[in-house]
């Protein structure tokens, strides 16, 4: 099964040239940052109330992708949401870069001539049970464009789809707002995967707002 980690750089990259989308540094840092951490409360490591993110067990998960943010939250202080996603968005590059190589591990992706271009090999991805799992662009749209009870995975990456503007690189504007209803109808489905949410738009809204003012560059 793939982590979220692996599924937003997926959601990232497009499908005729292999390049990312011109998704915003920070956008892409906090959706992965927000992945991670959701991907640590799915292995019961970690939960989340509105005031602080709550470490439940420091024992390493033994995958590379989450147990470096597991050791950072045990060794600090208690903190919310936000100011984790803040702490981790810092590595996001190299959590970027380690998504890519276990895609690449998995043959799902290959990077084409030592380039920083990226070719799909698969668009089914293998899962605990030996199936084989839709890409992750299909199944966000199977879930918007039907009133199904969805997974509680899909649920997850449509949060943080949402979020970091993501949405936007799948749908057409208009088609994007007749969907807005099912998107919230959504969100609500998981008190932690839209907690994440609101934290990262929490963020972003802090960082446009600063950059008006002067405040950052």
């Amino acid at each position: 099964m793939l982590r979220f980690a692996e599924e937003v750089v997926l959601l990232m990259l497009r499908d005729e040239d292999g390049r990312f989308e011109a998704v915003p540094a920070t956008s892409m840092q906090h959706a992965l940052a927000a992945a991670v951490l959701m991907d640590l409360s799915m292995e019961n490591r970690i939960d989340t109330d509105p005031d602080n993110l709550i470490l439940i067990d420091s024992t390493p998960v033994g995958d590379s992708l989450l147990d470096p943010t597991l050791e950072q939250i045990a060794a600090g202080e208690q903190h919310d949401a936000r100011y984790w996603i803040e702490q981790i968005g810092r590595d996001g590059e190299a959590i970027r870069d380690e998504a890519l190589s276990r895609l690449v591990e998995r043959g799902i992706l290959e990077q084409q001539e030592g380039r920083v271009l990226w070719v799909f090999r698969s668009r089914r991805y293998p899962v605990v049970d030996g199936t084989e799992e839709r890409e992750v662009k299909l199944r966000i749209l199977g879930v918007l464009l039907s009133d199904e009870i969805p997974d509680p995975r899909d649920v997850v990456i449509i949060c943080l789809a949402d979020a970091c503007g993501l949405l936007r690189q799948l749908l057409p504007k208009r088609e994007l707002e007749s969907v807005r209803d099912r998107i919230e109808q959504v969100r609500r489905l998981d008190l932690i995967g839209q907690a994440m949410a609101e934290a990262i738009q929490d963020i972003e809204l802090w960082l446009a707002a600063s950059r008006i003012e002067g405040r950052i560059f």
